[in-house]
Order: C-alpha cells, then structure tokens, then sequence
C-alpha cells in the first residue's frame, strides 16, 4: 500500500514538473522575444531619429526649408535718398538671395559663360545682382574696363559705359572679402566675380562688377576687399580674344580694344 502511495506520489512530481518545465520554456521564449522586439524598436527608434535629422538638415540647409533671412548677419543699407526725398530707385532687399546657390549664364559678345552665384555667402550683392538680371538692367551693358598688368579683369555694368554710372543707387557691406595671412595681399582667383566699387567705401556698390580672368592679387584698402559673390563654372576662354586683343591705345588699364558688351544674363 505504501509502495502504490509513493509511485502516486513520485508521478504526480514529475507531471508537476514536467509541466513546470514546459511552463518555464514558454516564460523563457517570451523573455527572448520581448527582449528581441525590444532591441528592434530601439533600432527602428534610433533609425527613425537619424533619418527626422537627417531630413532637417537637408530641409533647412538644402532644400527649400532655408529660411531667407538665414544667411543675413548684417543691417541692410537703407534705401538711398536725394536732396532728402526717397530715391524710387530701391536696393533690393537681401531676402531676394534665398541663402542659397543660384545658376545661369551670361553671355558677353560671343562668349557664354556658365555662372553660379553664392547667395548663402554674399546675400545682399547675389541679391542685388538676381533683381538687376530679372530687370534686364544688363542687357546692352558695356565692359568699359580691362587690365592687362598685375591686375587681371574685366568690368562691366556700367549703363553709362564710362565707369561713372549704376542702377541710382548704392549698397554695403561687403560680403566674402577674401582673407590673406597678416601682411599679404589677397589673391582673388580666376573665375570669380567681384563687385566694384569706390575706394575707401564699403557701401559704394551699384550694378558694376569685375570678372577676373588670372589670379590677381588686389590689396584691401581703407574699407577692405571685395565682394566676391560668384563665379564662372564654365566658358571663361571664350573671353580670350577680348584679353588678347588688351587695351584700346596699348595701355594696361582702359576700355577693351574690342568693343565689348553684356548680351544677357540670366539666374534661376
């Protein structure tokens, strides 16, 4: 009788363990798969999070989320004035930049020249420069000025053709003056192009520019460099047989031999 009690006994243990057994291995396979989904939504999560950033950046520093005034460090030159009444004549505001790059072409007598303008690094010139294109304000505009010697451009933007005119008004600051170590000269580079402007005056800008043909090593004056505020991607040799032809009279610096003129541009 006591044998038939403990074989009960040792058989009812081993159910109760047995099923203790099997319990515990659906315990420790949900364990696993918590664990597992666990370590799965932290890695969708982390996903997630690079991408949302990732998508911000692009959104505020490529795309169209740049905000246009996100560029813009400086107080816009007010609106200039004569005999103390309001010029009609406005300086475009700077917002017109976009913060962002913006690309054409100019085309001088037969040359086309592939141009890009950087409106995050010069906004108020780029801006200036897009609101005078889109005018036509460029269209017929003469090259009155080539240098030959030390200093290698060509400027033009001038309505008047003399270097004396402009769009009626002036704007600063100067943006994207090339920096040079202490003591020497900057070297403004070939390609690029440069806004003109008075000596000494920071805020004597209008519509004329300069596009530099070599390096060039221009010195800052009283009021610093130059605004650099694009460049020429593509074309610039076609500016050859002007520079090659050189200065009407055999000088260095003067009107081109080659009657020289702005046909269009265009930015988008």
């Amino acid at each position: 009788m006591a044998k038939k009690k403990n074989n009960s006994l040792e058989a009812s243990a081993k159910k109760s363990l047995k099923s203790f057994e099997a319990k515990q291995h659906v315990t420790d396979h949900r364990v696993a798969v918590r664990k597992k989904d666990n370590r799965l939504a932290i890695i969708v999560t982390a996903a997630v999070f690079v991408v949302a950033l990732a998508s911000q950046f692009l959104y505020f520093n490529v795309g169209p989320g740049v905000s246009s005034t996100a560029c813009i460090t400086f107080s816009q030159t007010p609106a200039p004035q004569i005999s103390g009444k309001p010029n009609p004549a406005q300086v475009p505001d700077a917002t017109i930049s976009e913060c962002r790059d913006w690309t054409g072409s100019m085309t001088i007598n037969n040359a086309k020249l592939d141009i890009v303008l950087h409106g995050k690094l010069a906004p108020q010139a780029v801006a200036n420069f897009v609101d005078l294109s889109n005018l036509g304000f460029f269209t017929d505009n003469k090259c009155h000025r080539l240098t030959t010697s030390g200093i290698y451009v060509l400027q033009c933007g001038d309505p008047n053709g003399n270097g004396t005119g402009g769009p009626g008004y002036s704007f600063g600051p100067l943006e994207n003056t090339p920096v040079a170590a202490q003591g020497a000269v900057p070297t403004y580079k070939k390609g690029w192009l440069a806004m003109a402007r008075t000596g000494n005056s920071a805020v004597s800008m209008g519509s004329q520019f300069f596009i530099v043909y070599a390096d060039s090593k221009i010195p800052n004056d009283a009021a610093g460099g130059y605004t650099v505020f694009g460049e020429i991607t593509n074309g610039l040799a076609g500016l050859d047989p002007i520079i090659q032809a050189g200065v009407a009279g055999g000088k260095t610096d003067g009107a081109p031999k080659i009657k020289t003129s702005i046909k269009s541009i265009t930015v988008k």
